[in-house]
């Protein structure tokens, strides 16, 4: 299965390198069912991973001019101390075992697995809904669009702490609807703080689990050859016209993760 695993991890570079975003939420479930390794260990790697493959992802955008770093600090402070808090108190209090219900026992993993399922289908139609305009900037003062950014923050660092997803597909439409970011620097911007939450949430951590570091290293590198490869497609194709078909995928897997879960076990 781990052939299977690092073909997935190029796939995951790809689409984060054409689509700008959407890679990092295949990352858990490749982990989990590919490589074997339980779900919580699995969030951690995911961290690394994701951290990692952003921060070479964002390069481009960098040398470009197509980072705002104004809004990564707006965003990503709320992101980075909701993390830490996560990661730090809030997964400990979780116990191994949840729920029993008869032969049904809801462990940690199967918990994780289950929000992460939610996730999924919830990207899956951020990415395959045509628009993702809001039409509300006319309602809402700039105040309250910095509190809803730093809002939205705090929910995509919880969502990032507890199962090791980056959360593109809601910063993304956050900083193009609320702070009329151009997408090239929704993208940009959405690398860089993903990274920053990444990183800083995998090493607030780290030390407190036992880290294959030869297979995370490898599956790091696998996938940073992916998003070298699907940015120089992205020049030939437009990614936002793959983006549908790639939530639809994302839909899929969101589905299965919870029929094994509950029907397959």
């Amino acid at each position: 299965m781990e052939v299977f695993g690092y073909i997935a991890s190029v796939l995951i570079g790809i689409s984060l390198g054409l689509i700008g975003g959407g890679g990092s939420i295949l990352t858990l479930p490749v982990l989990v069912y590919l490589f074997g390794i339980d779900a919580f260990l699995a969030t951690e790697y995911s961290l690394f991973i994701v951290g990692v493959s952003s921060v070479i992802g964002s390069i481009s955008y960098f040398r470009k001019g197509f980072v705002n770093f104004k809004i990564v600090l707006l965003f990503g402070i709320p992101s980075i101390i909701s993390i830490f808090l996560t990661r730090k108190y809030i997964l400990p209090l979780i116990p191994d075992e949840i729920v029993r219900f008869s032969s049904l026992v809801i462990t940690k993993d199967i918990f994780l697995l289950l929000i992460f399922a939610g996730l999924m289908i919830l990207a899956s139609y951020k990415m395959i809904q045509k628009s993702t305009e809001l039409h509300m900037e006319k309602c809402i003062s700039t105040r309250k669009k910095t509190l809803l950014i730093a809002g939205e923050g705090s929910i995509v660092g919880i969502l990032t702490g507890l199962v090791g997803a980056g959360g593109g597909f809601m910063i993304i439409p956050a900083l193009v609807n609320l702070l009329k970011t151009p997408m090239k620097v929704a993208i940009g911007t959405s690398l860089v703080i993903i990274s920053l939450n990444s990183l800083i949430g995998f090493f607030s951590t780290m030390n407190h689990l036992n880290i294959d570091w030869k297979l995370l290293t490898s599956i790091t590198s696998i996938a940073i050859i992916g998003i070298l490869i699907g940015a120089q497609i992205s020049k030939r194709v437009d990614g936002r016209k793959l983006k549908p078909i790639f939530g639809w995928f994302v839909l899929g897997m969101g589905i299965y993760i919870i029929v094994r879960e509950f029907f397959l076990k």
